[in-house]
């Protein structure tokens, strides 16, 4: 479990599609891009940050699985896309994640590392902000974070 429920959606977006697996509460970043605003065009894909100066474009509300759909059906209840198809995106709002490395602080920029975990702000960190942390890591490992990706 990456995202705990407790989140606030305040911009969505489903016009990217993901052709790889990837656990929800991952930042991801732009691998092709898209043509004017179509909805369908298969080029707008997001990707694993592959490094830190990736174009962020939203953390990952799906989890991204790879089944045979011959065998076995998606699980909706989970929230789980396959691989190749659009996902959710959230670009502005609030999130409870344990997709985060290192150590953070409450009121520091949020940055991401190479995989998508988010993390605060180093010396050697050349990501862009994409939010801010609200709180610590709990016990579990959990963290609350504003994202602002627009």
């Amino acid at each position: 479990m990456a995202l705990r429920p407790d989140r606030n959606e305040h911009l969505t977006d489903l016009s990217f599609f993901m052709n790889a697996t990837a656990e929800r509460g991952i930042l991801v970043s732009a691998t092709t891009q898209g043509s004017g605003a179509a909805m369908d065009d298969s080029n707008a894909a997001v990707k694993v940050p592959t490094t830190e100066t990736d174009k962020p474009v939203g953390i990952l509300l799906n989890d991204v699985v790879n089944l045979d759909l011959t065998r076995q059906h998606i699980n909706y209840a989970k929230d789980e896309v396959q691989q190749g198809s659009k996902v959710l995106l959230l670009r502005v709002g609030t999130v409870v994640t344990d997709q985060i490395s290192g150590a953070i602080t409450m009121g520091d920029a949020a940055h991401f590392n190479i995989g998508g975990t988010l993390c605060a702000a180093t010396a050697s960190s050349t990501s862009p902000v994409v939010g801010r942390w609200l709180s610590k890591k709990d016990a579990d490992g959990f963290a609350k974070v504003a994202i602002n990706i627009v």
